[in-house]
């Protein structure tokens, strides 16, 4: 599995011009299944973003996780993660998982990270419009394979 992590103040994803997910202060997390990927990956890959330590501490370093702060997550699938841009200039997706174990995949993340923080999600599949504040900024990518 493959995640883009931010770290937000506040973060929201409508459909249709209808909210369907936010949070408050706490991470947005972009989410991708890959070909390959086991059932065992969403519950390793949630268990170590909730203990990433990318929110400050009282001094301002970079020392409190997610679960430390009593944050939130928006969880929001999206298969451009697993672009290919090496040849040409249209991303080829052929290394995201099928629709169906993507879905799968996805929704038992979620269910991971709502066992840790309070959690929200998009809806897969879906054109979704994202909005959110992001604190630092902090970006980053996690690979389940790497």
């Amino acid at each position: 599995m493959r995640a883009l992590i931010q770290r937000v103040t506040s973060a929201q994803v409508h459909v249709d011009g209808a909210l369907v997910g936010e949070c408050g202060a706490g991470m947005l997390i972009l989410v991708c299944a890959m070909q390959g990927d086991t059932e065992d990956l969403p519950a390793k890959l949630a268990a170590k973003i909730g203990k990433l330590r990318i929110f400050k501490d009282d001094e301002g370093r970079m020392n409190r996780s997610l679960t430390d702060i009593g944050g939130q997550a928006l969880v929001v699938s999206q298969f451009t993660l697993a672009a290919d841009t090496r040849r040409g200039n249209r991303p080829g997706f052929s290394q995201a998982a099928p629709p169906a174990e993507g879905e799968r995949l996805y929704a038992a993340f979620a269910k991971e990270m709502a066992a840790l923080v309070p959690t929200q999600t998009g809806q897969f599949g879906a054109d979704m419009a994202v909005s959110l504040v992001n604190d630092g900024p902090v970006t980053l990518w996690l690979d389940t394979d790497a």
